[in-house]
């Protein structure tokens, strides 16, 4: 477990940690290239929080094929 207090990190517990990043309910959205070889795609919401991940082509394809699906056989599309 970690603790978050007036905006610095504090450990509490072992130090063998991992974390999950949720972000719901965004507003912007946002890829870009990132070096020479990712593709960087970046969520906002409202309040100013921000997810940034950093994909590898065959991964943004990919996910973009995960999309195309989506869209052609998920009731959310219609």
């Amino acid at each position: 477990m970690v603790e978050l207090k007036d905006g610095s990190i504090k450990n509490v517990g072992p130090t063998n940690k991992h974390a999950d990043a949720k972000l719901f309910d965004v507003d912007d959205a946002t890829a870009r290239e990132f070096g020479d070889k990712r593709v960087k795609l970046v969520f906002e919401d409202d309040s100013g929080n921000e997810v940034q991940v950093a994909l590898f082509p065959e991964q943004v394809a990919a996910l973009a094929d995960d999309i195309d699906a989506l869209t052609a056989d998920s009731p959310v599309f219609e």
